[in-house]
């Protein structure tokens, strides 16, 4: 039995291998045949033929037009993610609204839904995503797809170990039992029984860049959300960091001034507190809430140092010229240390949505982890 049970996780290693070389950005592109994936995978072109053959009856690959493979000067067929017959599901539980994505295996969003968040009980909530889960799920099948798989992205500190979201103060939800709440609620509706994940938004949304935007992050990247809380997604080594609680990237939280304004989560003087949602719609010029998130991004560059920082969320759209503000103090923070150049900031990939669609990238990422 032992043997076997190898034998089986070997092949799923090898499997989520030759997955994840076929979503590179290069490969998006042009796609690689079989030998090219022999030689970058290191497996024999025997193993990656029977593998190939499985996933493309399984319908994670297809075969793309005939090219040329200049190594052999033969002609070999380029092998593609199929984003025709499988889908991954993205859901942002947000401080006042839900939105659902149905998205393909590359990061395409194929059907989108968007509804204030009606009840802010941890069970309303979730009867209320799993009603627009399932309604999206219907519009998949619609598209003769299938669901592999459900993402969540919730706003506070999601412990995997334990399955429970342990602080999210903007909702006032304190060491909830969630995983079990939402993957019933998700029954109730009819959905299919698939894998069900959860992590925090702001590392949901760090993961739609990671996993699916054409940006060459390589193995580092840090997303900071701002809306009515704020928060990063850490993207180290291949993996998200997120602390032994859940609470790494609570950035949000982290004080700016002893003795400061009333927080949310019973403390004074945190980052929210100075461009959080609720301050920047007082302020005369909310820009100028960029000079604050200027300082947490120099906070997370000289602490990390990260290949790429990206900011997004309700705030971004709002008010793009805070994103504008906080780069310049970035840089001037950088030129008085005479450390250059300062990381580059740019807005997020899929806007709005990047906590949604960075939650069905999570399907994949944890898929993926064993290998890594």
């Amino acid at each position: 039995m032992k043997n076997t049970g190898d034998q089986q996780l070997v092949k799923r290693i090898n499997r989520s291998l030759i997955l994840r070389l076929l979503r590179k950005p290069a490969a998006l592109q042009t796609g690689l045949s079989r030998a090219q994936l022999a030689k970058a995978s290191g497996l024999t072109k025997s193993t990656v033929s029977l593998l190939v053959l499985d996933l493309l009856q399984e319908g994670w690959l297809m075969e793309g037009d005939l090219s040329n493979e200049a190594s052999r000067g033969r002609p070999s067929t380029p092998l593609r993610m199929d984003t025709t017959r499988k889908a991954l599901i993205g859901v942002e539980v947000a401080v006042d609204s839900v939105r659902v994505v149905g998205v393909s295996l590359i990061g395409s969003v194929l059907c989108t839904r968007n509804e204030p968040l009606t009840n802010a009980s941890p069970s309303d909530a979730c009867k209320q995503v799993a009603k627009m889960t399932a309604g999206v799920h219907k519009d998949l099948l619609k598209r003769g797809m299938q669901l592999h798989g459900v993402g969540v992205g919730v706003p506070g500190a999601f412990d995997t170990a334990t399955g429970r979201l342990s602080f999210a103060p903007n909702l006032g939800w304190r060491d909830i039992d969630f995983v079990p709440l939402i993957t019933k609620a998700f029954a109730r509706t009819g959905m299919p029984a698939v894998p069900v994940f959860v992590q925090n938004e702001a590392d949901t949304s760090a993961l739609s860049e990671y996993e699916f935007a054409n940006n060459n992050a390589n193995d580092s990247l840090i997303f900071v959300t701002c809306g009515v809380g704020v928060g990063a997604g850490i993207v180290l080594n291949d993996r998200l960091f997120t602390g032994v609680q859940g609470m790494a990237g609570e950035i949000g939280h982290s004080i700016l001034q002893i003795g400061g304004a009333q927080c949310s989560c019973g403390r004074r003087g945190c980052a929210e507190t100075f461009f959080g949602e609720r301050v920047l719609s007082k302020m005369d010029d909310p820009s100028m809430g960029g000079k604050y998130l200027g300082l947490v991004l120099h906070n997370l560059w000289t602490t990390f140092n990260p290949g790429t920082l990206v900011v997004g969320g309700s705030s971004c759209v709002r008010y793009p010229s805070m994103v504008d503000v906080a780069s310049k103090a970035l840089a001037a923070y950088a030129n008085s240390a005479g450390i250059t150049p300062a990381p580059k900031v740019r807005t997020a990939s899929y806007g709005i949505l990047a906590a949604a669609v960075g939650a069905a990238a999570l399907v994949l990422h944890q898929e993926q982890l064993f290998f890594k």
